[in-house]
Formats: structure tokens, C-alpha cells, sequence
């Protein structure tokens, strides 16, 4: 059986006299603002790509605290139960539930993104199909003792001294003090599906929502083709985010992602600017949307998990317009995350981008990121 959904559980940690921990749920987890380069003198982490989970667990009752206070609780169950295998009797943990593909031996965040599922039924499959870890970074509560108080290097050895070694599928994020080596994780880990690097000082507390830590992320240009806009939802005469597209090897041009960093401004003057690039379906290589507009993403059957009601409808634009995007990775044939406008680029031709132009990071092995504990 599962742990108690997590809404009773939360209850019980709040009102059962039985029930304790120094900390209660829930608590906004700190948070990391970016950097260029990767400061000197501190302890340094990978930085993982998969849900920021904050743990709380008294005995049978468990609460996975997610970023925005909603409980994932109910979605990981197999999660659930090696907390209660394997954690200690009474804590709350800072860490990442991730999820690997194992056939690539890499992180897999759309496969992560499916797992959120209002039917039980489907939660339970997809347990047993596509199995979550939790990797955890930071110890917060460990029985009586509030931590959030104590310098980074305390809570991270008590970290070692009481989970380092529970094993699969519980982690211990690896960490360094040797920025050479921080440097070489930069470089190498991105081949296992990771996402940067986290620096955090020695004698940092714990400081909910709060920017106190470092990241630094992978940072690529590419050049894609502009195929449609969507209306921004405060303002329709106003552009909400640039469809962008990519060629691929037979000459079909692949959704890939958005571009949606502009001002109030620059939105209604995109708005006006992109009218005359408006074109028919028909004319459109994406023109299977016509059936499903106000259903569907560019990206062909894919919907929004997170927003049933969310209207994902885009205006078609002719393919003629080249924009160079900032972006830090690539997820599959996508841009993992939104990406940033840079500039327009008049002397490029559509033709021209195409996927060839990506920086691939080198494979390398999951397994061997999270074997490396503590340097």
C-alpha cells in the first residue's frame, strides 16, 4: 500500500499530537540566482533537471513537498515507499525527484512530466514502468533538530553521515570544494541530462525562497525559423511567445520550442510587425493544427498536463523569418526550457536552420554521476 494521500498527511503532520517534526510543511525551498562563471571558494553540486522536492517524514506519514507548496505525494509512490525504507524515522530533506531513461542512461523530463496524471490507475502503471529516484542535497530537520540554522557544510555531513549510503533509488547529490573538478562536472555531467552546476557557500543557512545559492547553466545561440505566434493572454494585440522551428534532414520543419522574453512593448510592436507575415493554413507546413486549433502545441499531439484549460492555439506565420535564440540544452528534438530572443537575423536563410548547427554535449554515463558522492 501507498503512504497516506497527501493531504492527509499533511493534515497529520499539522494536527496529529503524535506527529512532529521541528519544521511544517510547507516551506518554499531556496533558491539560486545565475551566473556567468563559477564562483571561487565554495562547495559545488551538478545541477539536476527534475522536480525540487522537499521530503517530510514522520514514521508512516510522508509529504513530498514540491515548489509551489502542491504535494506530489499521490504521483510517486514508489518514491513514497523507499522514503519509508530507507530515510530516516523523522526528517525533511531538500532534493530533485528525477527520472532516467534507461535505455540512454540519461535523465528523461518529459518522461518526469508524464508521471503527473490525475488517474490513479495511470499513476500506479507508470510507477512500475517508469520508475522515479530522489536525490537529495539538503537536510533540514533530522529528529528534533531544526538545521536550517546551521552553516551548508554541517547540514551537508549530516546529509552523508544519514543517507549516503541507503542506495537505490535514493541519492546523495555529489559534491566538491576542488573547482577544477566542479569545472570538468560542467563539461561532462551535461552528457548524462544534467543541467549545470550549483554553488553554495560553506556557511550558508537555509534561507526559504530566497537567491542566496549560484547556478550556472549552459548557454548555446541557435538560429530558427519564426512559423507562428501565440496572443498574449492579458492582451490579444500583444505576442505571447514565437513558435520556433528547426529543418530536419528531410526537409520537414520540427516545432522545437518558444521565445517569449520581451517587454509589454515590444509585444504589441511584435503583434503589428507579424501581420503581414500571417498566412493561411493550407500554406503552413505545420497545417495539421488547423483541425485541433485551440487544443494543441506546434509539438504534434501534445497538450498541456498542467493546464487542461490552457488555450494553445498559434497564428500561422510563413516560414520566411530567421531569429538567433539563446538556449542552454537540447531535450530530445526540442529546447528543454524557454528560450531568449537575441536578434533578428535578415541575411539568413530559412533553409539554413537546421539542426546541424546544435552543440551536442558528450554522452556520458547517469550511473557514473551519481557514484561519485563527495570529492
Amino acid at each position: 500500500m501507498v503512504a497516506a494521500s497527501g493531504v492527509a498527511a499533511v493534515q497529520r503532520l499539522r494536527q496529529d499530537e503524535n506527529v512532529s517534526l521541528p519544521i511544517e510543511h510547507p516551506i518554499k525551498p531556496m533558491l539560486a540566482k545565475p551566473a556567468k562563471k563559477i564562483p571561487a571558494g565554495a562547495m559545488y553540486e551538478p545541477k539536476w533537471d527534475g522536480f525540487r522536492s522537499i521530503i517530510f517524514r514522520d514514521g508512516d506519514d510522508v509529504v513530498i513537498g514540491s515548489r509551489n507548496e502542491k504535494p506530489l505525494t499521490r504521483y510517486f509512490p514508489e518514491v513514497v515507499a523507499a522514503i519509508k525504507e530507507l530515510l530516516p524515522a523523522r526528517c525533511v530533506v531538500d532534493g530533485e525527484i528525477i527520472l532516467a531513461n534507461v535505455d540512454a542512461n540519461r535523465l528523461d523530463f518529459e518522461a518526469l512530466q508524464q508521471r503527473i496524471h490525475p488517474a490513479d490507475s495511470r499513476v500506479q502503471m507508470l510507477a512500475e514502468k517508469t520508475p522515479a529516484s530522489f536525490v537529495a542535497f539538503d537536510l533540514l530537520a533530522l529528529d528534533d533538530r531544526d538545521l536550517m540554522g546551521e552553516p551548508f557544510e554541517v547540514r551537508r555531513a549530516l546529509l552523508e553521515e544519514h543517507i549516503g549510503s541507503v542506495g537505490a533509488p535514493i541519492y546523495v547529490t555529489p559534491l566538491t570544494r576542488d573547482e577544477d573538478l566542479a569545472a570538468d562536472w560542467f563539461t561532462t555531467f551535461e552528457g548524462a541530462g544534467l543541467d549545470g552546476l550549483m554553488a553554495k557557500a560553506p556557511d550558508l543557512t537555509y534561507q526559504p525562497n530566497k537567491r542566496v545559492m549560484t547556478k550556472i547553466k549552459h548557454e548555446r545561440t541557435a538560429d530558427c525559423v519564426v512559423a507562428g505566434y501565440r496572443p498574449h493572454k492579458a492582451d490579444a494585440e500583444a505576442v505571447g511567445s514565437l513558435l520556433l522551428g528547426l529543418y530536419e534532414p528531410g526537409g520537414q520543419l520540427a516545432s522545437v520550442g518558444v521565445a517569449s522574453s520581451f517587454t509589454m512593448a515590444r509585444r504589441k510592436e511584435l503583434f503589428e510587425e507579424m501581420q503581414a507575415h500571417v498566412t493561411e493554413w493550407d500554406e503552413h507546413p505545420w497545417n495539421w493544427a488547423a483541425d485541433s486549433e485551440g487544443e494543441r502545441t506546434p509539438q504534434k499531439n501534445a497538450g498541456s498536463r498542467w493546464n487542461a484549460g490552457k488555450d494553445l492555439s498559434f497564428v500561422p506565420l510563413a516560414p520566411t523569418q530567421v531569429v538567433e535564440v539563446r538556449y542552454d540544452y537540447m531535450e530530445g528534438a526540442r529546447f528543454r526550457h524557454t528560450t531568449h530572443f537575441v536578434r533578428w537575423r535578415p541575411d539568413r536563410e530559412p533553409e539554413s536552420c537546421t539542426y546541424d548547427q546544435l552543440e551536442q554535449p558528450v554522452d556520458f554515463d547517469l550511473g557514473k554521476v551519481l557514484s561519485q558522492g563527495a570529492v
